[in-house]
C-alpha cells in the first residue's frame, strides 16, 4: 500500500495500488469474495491482521490504502487498530467519505485513503492528529506515494514518470497500467514503482481495476508467487443500508 494511481479514461476509470511490505509479514491470502451486513466485498486479505489494503464492494465503492499522512511519521510502540480493519469498516458503509469525516481514529497510525464513491473521487488523510478530506476532480489522473518511504524529492519524481508514461499512452488496457506499476521501459530498476530492497521492504503484490458501467474488472497479481488473480464485480443497483 504505497503506490496508487488513478486514471480516467473516456467512459472507464482504472484504480491501480502496489503492496510494499516486510519481509517478515505473513505473505496475504489471495483476493476473494466476504460477506457482510452491507454486502459482498472483495479484497486480498493481509494474513497478520486481517485487514486490506484494497477493496471493492458489490455496491460500487472501491478503497485503496496507503501508509502514512503527509509525511514520515514515528511509530508508537501499539495501535489501537491496524489501518487494514479500519479500511474494512470503511468499506462496510455506503458513504466511506462521510463516516471517514466521523469514525473515531485516536490511537490509529496514520494513512492516506483513496476512495471511488458514488461515481466521485475522494482522498482522506489521517496525520495522527487530524483528519483531512477533499473531493477530487474525476476528470484528472493521480498518483500517490507513502510518505513513509518517500520523501518530497522521491515522490516528485515518481509524479513525473507518471506523467511521462500518460503522455506516451493517450490509449491504454488495465494490463498497461499494471505494467507502469510493475516495470520501467529503460530497464533501469532505479526508476521504476517497484520497490526492489529498502530497509528488506518489498513489492509484494499490484493491484488494479478497472470500472465501467456498473461492472469492475479486477487484476491481482502476487509477485511473491508469480500467480494471477482475476475477477469480475457485477455492482448492484439497489441501494444496501447504510451500518
Amino acid at each position: 500500500m504505497c503506490t496508487v494511481t488513478f486514471v480516467p479514461l473516456k467512459e472507464k476509470i482504472f484504480l491501480v495500488s502496489n503492496r510494499d511490505e516486510r519481509q517478515w509479514r505473513l505473505p496475504a491470502i489471495p483476493p476473494q469474495f466476504y460477506d457482510f451486513t452491507s454486502g459482498k466485498i472483495y479484497f486480498p486479505k493481509d494474513a497478520d491482521e486481517g485487514g486490506t489494503w484494497f477493496a471493492v464492494h458489490e455496491n460500487g465503492n472501491i478503497l485503496a490504502l496507503l501508509n502514512g499522512g503527509f509525511k514520515n511519521h514515528i511509530p508508537q510502540p501499539r495501535y489501537e487498530r491496524s489501518r487494514g480493519l479500519i479500511l474494512l469498516d470503511l468499506a462496510q458503509t455506503t458513504n466511506p467519505f462521510d463516516n471517514f469525516r466521523s469514525i473515531n481514529l485516536e490511537n490509529i497510525e496514520p494513512f492516506t485513503l483513496v476512495l471511488w464513491s458514488n461515481e466521485k473521487l475522494f482522498e482522506c488523510r489521517w496525520d495522527g492528529e487530524r483528519k483531512h478530506s477533499k473531493q477530487l476532480d474525476v476528470s484528472l489522473p493521480y498518483i500517490w506515494s507513502s510518505a513513509t518511504l518517500y520523501d518530497d524529492e522521491a515522490i516528485a519524481r515518481r509524479e513525473n514518470w507518471f506523467e511521462n508514461w500518460l503522455d506516451k499512452h493517450p490509449e491504454f488496457t488495465i494490463d498497461d497500467i499494471l505494467d507502469f506499476h510493475q516495470f520501467n521501459e529503460d530497464e533501469n530498476r532505479n526508476k521504476d514503482l517497484v520497490l526492489h530492497q529498502q530497509d528488506k521492504i518489498f513489492t509484494v503484490s499490484i493491484t488494479g481495476v478497472e470500472v465501467s458501467a456498473g461492472l469492475a474488472h479486477l487484476k491481482y497479481l502476487d509477485l511473491l508467487t508469480n500467480q494471477v488473480f482475476l475477477q469480475n464485480i457485477t455492482f448492484k443497483k439497489e441501494i444496501i443500508p447504510n451500518l
